[in-house]
């Protein structure tokens, strides 16, 4: 039963981190490096992700700036960037890319801001999956039934308690999508 209580917890944990990282790549007008973390780009015929091959750094608030370790790359990593719908448009000078963050739009904020709640909600479902894949697995062992309904409890404790972290880190992210 413990057991079975320790593996919802670990899913649920896993949904809340695999949230945050859909979170990462929604932009809030400010530059971050996690916004190219699934950009793969097809080096000597083979797809690579970016960071294998540059290093990103942050010179100002609002540009990233990408220089590969191979100068040849460049124009492989610039057409995978082009190609990858982020909504930037990369500059090339030959050495480096540079990566101008547009301001976000009000209209632009709201859309993020709907998607953010996309995640939230999509991992709720997942939440909500792990608690009945945990409340049948109670309901297969062999114990007796007030043992069964208090690890039932349990398991609703524990989805109560992931539902407010998802609250919460929804909150965190519109409140910075939505911040000028």
């Amino acid at each position: 039963m413990d057991e079975i209580l320790m593996n919802a917890e670990v899913s649920m944990e896993n949904s809340i981190d695999n949230m945050e990282k859909r979170f990462l790549n929604i932009r809030a007008g400010r530059a971050n490096p996690a916004m190219l973390d699934g950009i793969m780009v097809n080096y000597y015929g083979s797809d690579t992700p970016l960071k294998q091959l540059a290093t990103i750094s942050i010179p100002e608030a609002r540009q990233l700036c990408i220089k590969p370790f191979d100068r040849t790359s460049i124009n492989a990593i610039e057409k995978a960037i082009y190609e990858s719908n982020i909504g930037i448009t990369p500059n090339n000078n030959g050495e480096v890319i540079i990566l101008n963050i547009p301001a976000l739009t009000e209209e632009t904020r709201r859309g993020y801001v709907k998607q953010a709640k996309e995640y939230a909600e999509d991992c709720k479902i997942a939440l909500r999956n792990i608690r009945q894949d945990a409340n049948n697995d109670i309901k297969k062992l062999e114990i007796p039934e007030d043992d069964k309904k208090n690890a039932q409890e349990d398991v609703q404790e524990l989805i109560n308690k992931y539902n407010d972290i998802v609250d919460k880190k929804f909150k965190e992210k519109e409140t910075e999508l939505m911040s000028v």
